[in-house]
């Protein structure tokens, strides 16, 4: 809605009114507009207004304040739709950390609609590009004209999301971690015009996929407005999977189908919220408050590094006109500062209760935690969060490595939390790919983390679930290229191969890639299976990336993090409909048997369920068969209930086992060899093929 004071050309008023000290932002609120704005160095903070097309400026404004920091006004008879930016004076000190400089116009940080097309241009940059003094120096180009600015959106209201929300217990989530544009791109059946959308992602298309699967919660890669990253504009790349946010309140337009206007484009994204609900399906955000697009001290001057870098940016300890790079990104957010502790805050119950969203994984997130001590679990950020009567209701999920000192953090994450866990990628991989050469993982590592790793997770009242198990996700080889690749290959990303994660478990199987021999196929796809098997079935919180059920391959790239093209996207069209349909014979025996969702730890003589792991003779594991290095085939048998035999066989041939006292049935096979009727004897012999996960029922 354009405001009436433009769209009629009548007069702005000629005082800015002192308004409200809350909430941070911009709010349309009484017949007008309040602003306020955070800077604990600031000397004067400026608001511009500008014409609808952001690029003629109309007025300036300087703003009340500062008050606790705050800078605020009223601006009475203008509301939704008018476009803004700040200006923002005070000392140029890099030195201390200070970097001021009123000729860069910059952007809430709190905007909830974002209009104009940012270009990367030297003027951005509060430092002289190219002067000797590098980023110590004084830019006084002004960027106004490029810049892009804010617009006022419409008064809040709660999103009908969160009306109709399944809130699914954490034992029975199955995450799917899913691109947005990735997904549907190429999907058959999906409509031209919504391809690569989130309201493609709501489409029936999609949805049935979704179901047929079996998955209860979508995993988004980042939806936040972001920005590419200089380089790859220069090599005219896109940032494809979205880590390098500046708008943390919008949805990106490059994910909608009506992108022009930022209030279609959030109308799309509620709808495509609401309509998965409708459906039984959740929807969590992949979100990156660890940094942001403005990077290093080399960067740009675009909205935070503009109001206050001392406050919003980690800096270097002995140099503090030096940013922190803990994310490895440039820069790392100073989320310990209570401000910028309130506007992740903010963002997240913006995305929760306006968006209607069922949860968040967090990138980085040691860097939220972070102090001038290390990391704390008990850091404000986490007890705010957790205290948070909207937030603590969500699903909140980590990703506990940053690249800074002490890192990784993966099991010290707050109660309440759910951890990625690459420990069980790793150890399960190397377990099935069983190679003769290079590491391999025993029987004990395995058990360890088919039960939900309690080295890492059994401690302060956690529960199994807490534990994010899976084989493959957006960074890294996708579980096809796992079984066809030993090594990367990311010539493509325009970094010499030096990009992507080196020595991620693999193995090719005889000969690198593609390949026409029938025996080399049908290993791969064994492992394949298997793999996928002990993900859906294992003790804790299965999450699945979206392609592997269809044997998507990206080539051998491990990090297609700039590929907006076919190597990036779901490929349909080869499709392996048999993979996808035992995926979903997977799930289906998942939330069929209680056992498989059980979420307490299993312990001798407590709990609903009892564990107890089985040579292949029979007889309960003993200290010597954990670690004889010779075989690595076993079973775990989960009583309580009906009785479950999983029996693993990694080994390159066929291995018999013997099966407990009873009548058994197989309701599970990864080689798909084996008949589904019961046993013909107790007690005998059942030959388990090779390289298969089996799961037998007592009947």
């Amino acid at each position: 809605v354009v405001p009436a004071a433009l769209r009629m050309n009548i007069a702005l008023p000629d005082q800015l009114l002192e308004g409200r000290s809350a909430p941070l932002g911009a709010l349309a609120r009484d017949g007008g507009t309040n602003f306020v704005v955070f800077s604990d160095h600031a000397e004067r903070i400026e608001l511009c207004l500008f014409d609808t097309s952001g690029t003629r400026e109309l007025r300036r404004y300087t703003l009340h304040g500062p008050h606790d920091g705050l800078f605020h006004g009223f601006l009475p008879g203008v509301g939704p739709g008018l476009v803004y930016g700040l200006r923002a004076h005070g000392p140029y000190q890099p030195e201390a950390g200070h970097r001021f400089n009123a000729n860069k116009l910059l952007l809430d940080p709190w905007a909830r609609e974002i209009v104009g097309q940012h270009h990367w241009r030297p003027e951005h940059c509060g430092h002289s590009i190219g002067h000797p003094d590098g980023h110590r120096s004084f830019d006084t180009r002004d960027n106004g004209a490029f810049a892009l600015k804010a617009r006022v959106a419409a008064p809040p209201a709660v999103a009908p999301g969160w009306h109709n929300a399944p809130r699914t217990p954490a034992s029975q989530l199955v995450l799917y971690e899913v691109h947005v544009k990735g997904f549907s791109q190429q999907l058959p059946g999906m409509p031209a015009a919504l391809r690569g959308s989130y309201a493609g992602l709501a489409h029936p298309a999609a949805i049935a996929h979704f179901k047929a699967l079996g998955v209860t919660t979508l995993s988004l890669l980042p939806v936040h407005y972001h920005l590419d990253e200089p380089g790859l504009a220069e090599q005219n790349k896109v940032n494809y999977w979205g880590y390098n946010s500046l708008g943390f309140f919008c949805p990106d337009p490059r994910l909608a189908s009506q992108r022009d206007d930022p209030a279609d484009v959030a109308a799309e994204f509620r709808q495509m919220v609401h309509t998965l609900h409708q459906h039984g399906l959740e929807v969590v955000l992949d979100v990156v408050y660890n940094h942001t697009a403005e990077g290093s001290e080399l960067g740009a001057t675009l909205s935070m590094r503009g109001l206050d870098n001392a406050s919003w940016y980690r800096a270097v300890p002995e140099d503090r006109s030096r940013c922190d790079n803990t994310t490895g990104c440039g820069n790392t957010v100073q989320v310990a500062h209570p401000r910028v502790t309130q506007w992740v805050l903010d963002s997240l119950r913006c995305w929760a209760l306006e968006y209607g969203v069922d949860g968040f994984r967090f990138d980085l997130a040691p860097v939220l935690g972070r102090t001038a001590h290390g990391y704390d679990a008990q850091a404000a950020f986490f007890t705010a969060l957790r205290q948070d009567p909207v937030l603590s209701q969500l699903h909140l999920i980590s990703e506990s490595w940053d690249a800074g000192h002490g890192g990784y953090q993966v099991g010290r994450f707050p109660a309440g939390f759910l951890e990625w866990n690459d420990k069980f990628r790793d150890s399960v991989r190397l377990y099935w790919l069983n190679r003769p050469q290079g590491p391999r993982v025993g029987r004990g590592e395995f058990a360890r983390r088919f039960t939900a790793s309690s080295d890492l997770f059994h401690h302060n009242q956690r529960r199994p679930s807490a534990s994010v198990n899976f084989v493959a996700a957006h960074d890294g080889f996708t579980l096809a290229d796992v079984t066809r690749y030993h090594t990367k290959h990311n010539l493509a990303n325009g970094e010499g191969n030096r990009d992507g994660r080196d020595g991620e478990p693999c193995a090719d199987f005889g000969v690198e890639g593609p390949s026409s021999d029938a025996a080399i196929n049908a290993t791969r796809a064994r492992v394949q299976r298997a793999l996928l098997a002990t993900l859906l079935l294992a003790q804790g919180t299965p999450m699945l990336c979206a392609g592997d059920e269809i044997g998507k391959t990206q080539s051998g790239n491990n990090n297609v993090w700039c590929q907006d093209g076919p190597i990036g996207w779901l490929d349909w069209a080869s499709a392996d409909a048999g993979l996808a349909a035992f995926v979903s014979e997977a799930t289906a025996l998942r939330r069929a048997e209680p056992a498989l969702r059980h979420d307490a730890w299993f312990a001798p003589d407590r709990g609903a369920h009892a564990l107890r792991w089985l040579a292949p003779s029979g007889h309960d594991m003993q200290v010597d068969d954990w670690h004889h290095g010779g075989s690595l085939a076993f079973a775990c048998l989960i009583s309580g209930g009906s009785a479950l035999l999983i029996c693993f066989n990694p080994e390159p041939l066929d291995i018999p086992f013997t099966l407990p006292a009873g009548l058994w049935q197989v309701v599970l096979d990864s080689s798909g060899e084996l008949p589904r009727q019961p046993a013909p004897t107790a007690s005998a012999a059942l030959t388990v093929p090779q390289r298969c996960l089996l799961v037998l029922k007592q009947v």
